[in-house]
């Protein structure tokens, strides 16, 4: 899957958590769920929750808390997606 449509996957995923719309507007590798899009911590469970329900892949605690950014998040879902 390119990274592009992953990218695009994300951004629908986060849509519903995001309390800074303009930033998801702008959303790119450098986002940060906490800090740009004001994703709080509870919901960013939610929000690898739903990851692992639309990619269909499993994140383990470790890759969990990885997952800050949009960056790490492509890198997660990529490694999560070429072992399955």
């Amino acid at each position: 899957m390119e990274k592009s449509s992953i990218i695009l996957k994300l951004k629908e995923i986060v849509r519903p958590y995001v309390k800074n719309e303009e930033a998801l507007d702008h959303l790119n590798e450098n986002t940060d769920f906490i800090n740009d899009l004001n994703i709080n911590s509870a919901n960013l469970v939610d929000v690898i929750l739903d990851v692992e329900e639309v990619f269909d892949i499993e994140i383990d605690a470790d890759s969990m808390e990885k997952m800050r950014d949009v960056k790490s998040a492509l890198a997660v879902i990529e490694e999560k997606l070429a072992t399955r």
